[in-house]
Parts: structure tokens; sequence; C-alpha cells
């Protein structure tokens, strides 16, 4: 404690010495924060945003083919598979929406297939067999909500009856999730229609003519496939490609080019650091060595007060650490104060909330953990000289 008190009160007594190494900290911390706060907060939103729409991760089939669940089912235990559902003809993804609300009562939409799982759906949300999540532009024009009955409406010019698949709303999902109009339903329910198209007859659903619904085999005209990560997009493309013999459409060009972005800013931002970091550990090693040579008539004293070689070289670490303290809280208080700026004068259009600047608690930690080693490790060369003082040829030197 008595080392820690003298340091602490020698290196408050020379104050223009404290407040060089202090500036020297901030001009070289900030700026560096500040690139890191905000390669952090625009690459996280840009990665946020991609993640938060479903179809960044999805990969579907082209054309019309003729898969069966063997084929399908080795695919759903990939680890970087998230959800695999299979797809009927093309021809047949379109059904009339009939609401008896007080909107329109018949739209047109897109019917598509989902299941546990599907990130389209909110978290934990499974649909039932008689119920569909419909898309935030088919809610609005049709004033559908949330427990809503709506009737899925189908007609062939084969079949003198239409299908009519009576559905309860269980979602409006977002816009972000799905645009135009839309509606995701149980796989199910897209057989049931192509069976109707096929014509099968359908006596649940009072069509008692055609074909024997028994002799159906089930084949399925592709697949609609959602990767884990971003990550596992491109990777998962070509391997679905090999193994089903399919072509298929993906966003991995996109994906790839925000992943490579990211990669390139950790590049340029690491150099930039280390760059700065040498220059600031030389700047902080000469200035604690020059300070412990200027005080080499003080440190004599004290060694012939009795202090310990250890105790001396305790001076300038103590006062290294203590001065570090200093340099970290003003550099973080002006980071968040250019943080605050920027996010008002560039992030109004970035993201709705938070600051385009950020820095988590972890990775703030790891800075100061980081900065500290830094400026103890350019005291040691002060630490050593004050060790090796010689009292007696010091103060005669001094005489």
């Amino acid at each position: 404690m008595l080392i820690v008190s003298l340091a602490l009160r020698d290196l408050f007594r020379d104050r223009l010495f404290l407040l060089c190494n202090v500036a020297v900290m901030v001009g070289v911390l900030v700026p560096l924060l500040i690139l890191f706060g905000v390669k952090n907060g625009v690459y996280s939103t840009l990665i946020g945003r991609m993640m938060a729409d479903p179809a960044s991760l999805q990969i579907d089939s082209q054309g019309n083919a003729e898969l069966t669940e063997a084929r399908i089912a080795p695919l759903r235990a990939w680890p970087e598979v998230a959800f695999v559902t299979p797809k009927v003809r093309s021809q047949f993804d379109y059904v009339t929406v009939h609401h008896a609300g007080p909107g329109v009562s018949l739209r047109e939409a897109l019917l598509i297939p989902s299941g546990a799982g599907d990130p389209n759906l909110p978290p934990g949300l499974v649909l039932g067999p008689a119920e569909v999540a419909v898309s935030a532009g088919l809610a609005q024009q049709m004033q559908i909500a949330t427990g809503d009955t709506v009737d899925l409406v189908t007609q062939a010019e084969t079949r003198p009856k239409q299908l009519r698949l009576p559905m309860t709303v269980r979602a409006v999902l977002p816009e972000t999730v799905s645009a135009g109009r839309s509606v995701l339903a149980p796989f199910a329910t897209l057989e049931t229609v192509e069976a109707f198209y096929d014509a099968y007859a359908l006596p649940e659903h009072g069509i008692t003519e055609g074909r024997p619904l028994a002799d159906r085999v089930a084949t399925y005209a592709g697949v609609r496939i959602y990767a884990r990560r971003l990550e596992d997009l491109g990777p998962l493309q070509q391997r679905v490609e090999t193994a089903l013999g399919l072509a298929t459409s993906a966003r991995s060009r996109d994906v790839a080019m925000l992943l490579g972005l990211g990669r390139n800013l950790d590049l340029a931002l690491g150099l930039t650091t280390a760059l700065a970091c040498c220059g600031l550990a030389a700047a902080l090693l000469f200035g604690f060595w020059s300070d412990a040579m200027r005080k080499r008539g003080t440190l004599a004293a004290l060694a012939m007060l009795g202090l310990p070689a250890r105790a001396l070289a305790l001076l300038p670490l103590v006062q290294a650490l203590a001065t570090a303290l200093i340099g970290i809280a003003v550099s973080f208080l002006l980071y968040a104060l250019a943080a605050r700026i920027a996010t008002r004068m560039f992030g109004a259009g970035l993201e709705a909330e938070g600051s385009i600047a950020r820095i988590s608690p972890a990775q703030g930690g790891a800075i100061i953990l980081a900065i500290l080693g830094l400026v103890l490790v350019s005291a040691t060369l002060s630490a050593w000289a004050a060790q090796r003082v010689d009292p007696a040829r010091t103060l005669r030197e001094g005489t």
C-alpha cells in the first residue's frame, strides 16, 4: 500500500507527464474505438436485416422434377439444414382466398408449403391441419386478422365442383417475411389441391367423383430448403444440387459478398489496430522510461531509505496502470459522445433503434484488458531501469 500511495502521489504531483501520456492514449484509442464500433454497428445491422429476411437463407429448386420422399428425407438430417419442405407443381401454387369480412371478399394468392420449424413462421408456431398464416399484404387488402376464418378455393376445368378448404388464420406475417399476397399452409393442404387437379376423389371435401385417392403415388416437383446460417448457404446450395441433380436458386452471391465485406473490414481494422498499437506502445515505452530516468534521484533516495529493488520496480508499474485507467475512461467517454453524435447525423436511415456504433460489454472488457496489458508491457523498461538504480552512484553524480 505504501508503494501504491507513493506512486499515485508522485503521478498526480507531476500532472504534465500524466496529461501527456493520457493525451497520447486518447489520441490513438478514440479513433480505433469509433472505427471498431461503426464496423460492428453497420455490419451487424446488415447481417441482422439479412437474417430477418428468411429468403436470404432460402434455396429453391428450379423447374418441375419428380422427387420422392425417400430422396428428400436424407436432407433433413444434414446439420446445415434448418428446414425442408417439398413443393408441388408450380401450376397449382395459386388459390383464391375468400373472406367474409368487411374488406375485399376475394383475392388470388400464392399458396406456400410450410411446416414445423419454418423460418417464415413466428418462433414456436406450428400450423395445424386446418390453419394458415397470411402475408401482411393479403391481410391488409382483405382486412384479415388473426383468428379469422378464410376459405381457400380452387377449381379445374375438368372438375364439376370447386374445392373449398376452410382455414383458421393463426398468424399475420410481417412484411419483411412475406411480400405480396401469399398464404402459408401445411404441406398436406397443397397435396390436397394437387390431388384435386389430378382428378382424384376427395370425399371429406364433398368431391366424390374421380379416382381413388389411395391409388395416388406421392411425387414432388421440387424442394424448398433453408440454411441454418448465412455461412452455410453457398456450400449447402452446391450440396443440394449434387444430391438431387437439380438446378437451384438462392441469394448465395449477395450473402457471399456481405460475408466477404465483413472479413475485409476485420482485416483492415486488424492491420490499423496493430500499427496504432505499435505506435502507442513505442510512445508509452519511451515516455515511461524517460520519466524513470528523470526521477533517478528520487528512486535512489527511496532505495537509501530501505525500499527493496522490487518495490522500486513497482512504482512505474503502478503509475502506468493508473495512467492507463484514466486514459481508458476518457477514451470511452469520448467514444460514447462521438457515437451519439454519429447516430444522430447518420443513423436515421440505418436502424430504428440503437446506436450506429456498437461495442458489446464483452468486447469492451476485452479491449480494456488488452490496453492494460499493452501499457504494463510498455512500462517494463522503466521498471527495469528503476530496479537497477545504484543509490550511491546516482546521489554522487547528483551532488
